[in-house]
């Protein structure tokens, strides 16, 4: 019998057995949700675009997930180690890094972020849900942005990205709930992450600003009425939930992670 995980002051077993694969799995809220479902007993493997600091793990894989290649290399990876998922978790995300207005944006930043954030999970779904299909069992998150239904001056190749993941994400949660796979995203918004801590660093050194000076400002540009920005774990936490038994009828759902900041209903 599988042993209970100690989780804070909870033990919980809920995901002993359990296969996971989390992509861009090495930072941020990526990390978190490996370490969450680790600590509930799951086996997660894990990608990214580069090799993280310290001792890599048998179940890390490096790929890019934003060519065909890098989704197979993902896919076969945990066909080799895992025989196959029963979570699986499309955290990875790019923005292009290029924030200048739409008309001069490059093709390439267009084709980077939407290889990354649509065609790469679009891609290793087409590889792995099929097995969760044939078990009768599965359950997929896709993690898309905030800015998917706010566009952020500067960042619309991205927002449309995320906005069409989301898309995506309810066409395939209806097309798979009848096989018992179960299909929803999780959307946060401003998160105290490493990209997060990169975003408001590169607009401090922008302006000029010191880093406290720019957060403060981002902070009240986006207006969260909770005050602070969500912590990792705290989506890693929503993450888990909706991968879990717990959740067991909830399926196509998009679930908002912003402290109150997105103004529309």
């Amino acid at each position: 019998m599988a042993s209970a995980v100690q989780q804070g002051n909870t033990v919980t077993d809920e995901f002993v057995g359990k296969r996971a694969l989390v992509t861009g799995g090495t930072r941020g809220i990526g990390a978190a949700i490996v370490d969450r479902l680790t600590r509930g007993g799951a086996r997660v493997a894990f990608s990214a675009r580069s090799v993280p600091q310290g001792e890599a793990s048998e179940l890390f894989v490096q790929a890019d997930i934003g060519t065909a290649t890098g989704a197979e290399t993902i896919a076969h990876h945990v066909e080799e180690r895992l025989g196959g998922v029963d979570i699986l978790v499309h955290n990875v995300g790019a923005d292009g890094e290029e924030h200048v207005p739409l008309l001069t944006q490059a093709e390439a930043v267009w084709q980077l972020v939407l290889s990354v954030n649509l065609l790469g999970p679009a891609r290793l779904d087409r590889a792995l849900v099929p097995g969760m299909v044939e078990r009768g069992t599965g359950a997929v998150v896709h993690v898309s942005s905030l800015s998917r239904s706010i566009p952020n001056a500067n960042r619309v190749p991205y927002g449309s990205a995320k906005a069409a993941l989301t898309h995506y994400s309810k066409g395939l949660a209806n097309e798979v709930a009848p096989r018992g796979v179960r299909v929803n995203s999780v959307t946060p918004g401003f998160t105290e992450s490493d990209w997060g801590r990169s975003f408001v660093a590169a607009a401090a050194a922008s302006t000029g600003a010191s880093y406290e000076e720019a957060r403060r400002n981002l902070m009240e540009q986006i207006g969260i009425p909770l005050g602070r920005p969500a912590h990792p774990g705290e989506v890693a936490e929503l993450v888990a939930f909706l991968v879990s038994d717990r959740a067991a009828s909830i399926v196509g759902a998009e679930y908002v992670i912003d402290g109150g900041s997105k103004p529309t209903v």
